[in-house]
């Protein structure tokens, strides 16, 4: 603040042609500024507005104190103190800051905009800009760890208008099973009597980071042999099959083969270009297939099928007969369920959790509330938390590193989750920028919790199967579902294409069944022998997509796909299902464990 002095207050008193030759007066008023915090063109023009209203006051030593008593004194009180031992004897929240800032902000804007420059002075023009900001604001906003808030968690702080304007917040997209009446509010104790674990054993689990990028060709080819092998066993054990000719030897008579669904070129796989590559034991060769006469199929590059057909030359394989593939069998836990057990309340959501024109992590924080709201036993969320695909990400415009931004996004969803108590399990995703780029995907590691933090997260890796209270959950981030999607083929199956290529992916046993992959997926084939095949079929399988969300039996498996949690700059939807381990019923068939489940929009 500028020193305030008799001179320049008389200078701004006669630019509004006001008189006064008394010094005491100036020295009061010199006095006044002080105390007040005012410059002198603020305290007169404070003056010349308040003596306007009294039908011209005349400047004396009464008059102002008159004027200290009804304008400067109103203004403290209204004003926000913060007195100096206060740094001291309290700690300030973030909205005591922001009031703090917004007081002073509003005070510079109104003495800058009324000021008059001194004569010879080279002030900026008279202007009012848009959007004022000082700089204690503008530190204050990019200083982090003062709260949880979007604003902490990356240096911008503009929150994504279309998101915020979004509309149908809490509507029901898609329901399974009995949903009158449900309610969505956990019944349990928290934390209390819900058991989370991989289904495997940790000898069989993928449970830390390996060396990669070191596979060779010999190496793959004897994978996909491996699962030819395997997958034509219990084909042929199934249908009652003899055995299996070599697909490239000449034959009069109808034979049966079984090999691998792969694409004569690098382009798009179409009925034209099917090939079937047998195993080493049918000849390992590759042999044309002629669909023309199969009445309905759904192939895909990758897949392990059984065909029967005619093939007089050696050359062409004309399909008379496909054999579609075999689940495994569902999960059957040691302990029965008590009579008086209650459902368990799961909440799925996977992400990306901030809008792509904004790293305010607003959607984060409306699911924490929702979570806060609900209260369910379990929450399942899968990545990307630092998505590699954010606008702002792909541009360089992040000046923190990923990992701190990942470690706040995880300590917000510990401290607000925190009185609700649910289980957490957190699944990467190979769009997380700050993780391993491979499949099967390591779990993350988060080698500062606390010991109570610890107890109520489960960290798996991608793909893996979850035992949630005698529940089997198959879960994987990786969108199988869109990549097969676009190589799948079909004809005459009066099928819905969502259920058929759900089909596929359980009756191959794998959670990424699609040969070659996608260029997006970084394939270890040896890692995905031990790690990325299903063990069973599971009760329940998560399977995110960025495909329309859905709720679907399958072979008596409930799949369902949440969506994300944002779909580009608006918002996006999460899953919600009950589920309780149940018996067979009276005429012994099995009855699914999700009791209902629903895709709801955030």
């Amino acid at each position: 603040m500028a020193a305030v002095t008799p001179e320049s207050l008389l200078s701004e008193l006669e630019m509004f042609g006001v008189s006064c030759e008394d010094d005491s007066v100036l020295d009061k008023m010199v006095e006044q500024c002080i105390c007040n915090r005012i410059q002198a063109a603020g305290m007169v023009l404070e003056w010349v507005a308040y003596s306007s209203t009294k039908d011209g006051l005349k400047l004396s030593m009464d008059t102002l104190e008159q004027f200290e008593h009804e304008v400067l004194n109103k203004k403290n009180k209204s004003r926000p103190v913060f007195r100096k031992e206060d740094n001291h004897n309290r700690t300030r929240n973030i909205h005591d800051l922001h009031e703090l800032v917004k007081a002073e902000e509003e005070e510079e804007i109104l003495l800058d905009s009324y000021s008059t420059p001194a004569k010879g002075s080279q002030k900026r023009a008279l202007t009012t800009p848009e959007h004022p900001q000082s700089k204690r604001s503008a530190a204050l906003k990019a200083s982090p760890g003062l709260l949880l808030s979007p604003a902490s968690f990356s240096p911008s702080v503009t929150p994504s208008q279309k998101y915020s304007q979004r509309a149908a917040k809490g509507e029901v997209v898609a329901s399974f099973g009995a949903v009158q009446g449900t309610r969505w509010v956990g019944r349990r104790t928290p934390g209390v009597g819900v058991l989370v674990k991989l289904l495997e054993e940790p000898e069989d689990s993928l449970r830390c980071s390996y060396k990669y990028m070191f596979q060779r060709l010999r190496d793959v080819r004897n994978v996909l042999t491996e699962k030819i092998e395997e997958l034509g066993e219990s084909l042929r054990s199934h249908f009652s099959i003899e055995e299996f000719s070599p697909v490239s030897l000449p034959a009069q008579d109808s034979i049966t083969v079984l090999g691998q669904v792969c694409c004569d070129s690098n382009g798009k796989l179409n009925a034209q270009s099917v090939l079937l590559e047998a195993g080493p034991e049918q000849g390992g060769q590759q042999v044309p297939v002629d669909l023309s006469e199969l009445k309905e199929y759904s192939l895909f590059p990758g897949q392990v099928v059984v065909i029967q057909g005619m093939n007089t030359t050696g050359r062409k394989l004309v399909a008379s007969k496909l054999y579609e593939g075999v689940p495994l069998p569902f999960y059957n836990p040691m302990v029965k369920m008590e009579m008086d057990e209650e459902p368990v309340n799961v909440l799925v959501a996977c992400g990306p959790f901030t809008p792509c024109d904004s790293l305010s992590f607003e959607p984060l924080l409306d699911l924490i509330s929702i979570i806060a709201r609900d209260r369910p036993d379990v929450c399942v969320l899968l990545g990307p938390f630092v998505d590699s695909k954010h606008e702002q990400i792909e541009k360089g415009q992040v000046t923190e590193t990923f990992d701190a931004i990942f470690s706040r996004c995880i300590e917000s969803i510990l401290n607000g989750t925190k009185s609700v108590g649910c289980h957490l399990v957190f699944v990467p995703s190979q769009r997380d920028i700050h993780h391993h780029f491979i499949y099967p995907q390591p779990p993350f590691t988060l080698p500062n919790l606390s010991k109570d933090q610890a107890q109520r997260i489960t960290l798996v890796p991608d793909p893996c199967t979850l035992l949630i209270d005698g529940v089997t959950f198959g879960l994987t981030s990786t969108d199988i579902f869109f990549h097969m999607g676009a190589e799948e083929i079909s004809s005459g199956t009066g099928s819905e294409r969502f259920s058929r290529i759900l089909k596929h992916i359980l009756t191959q046993r794998s959670y990424y069944p699609l040969y070659p992959p996608v260029e997006d997926v970084n394939m270890d084939y040896e890692k995905f022998q031990s790690f990325g095949q299903m063990p069973l079929t599971p009760d329940v399988l998560i399977i995110p997509s960025e495909l329309r969300y859905f709720i679907k039996d399958v072979v008596g498996c409930v799949c369902v796909n949440p969506g994300r949690l944002t779909k580009g700059q608006v918002g996006g939807t999460y899953g919600r299902l009950l589920i309780q381990r149940s018996a067979a019923s009276d005429d012994g068939k099995r009855v699914t464990p999700c009791l209902t489940a629903q895709v709801v929009k955030i």
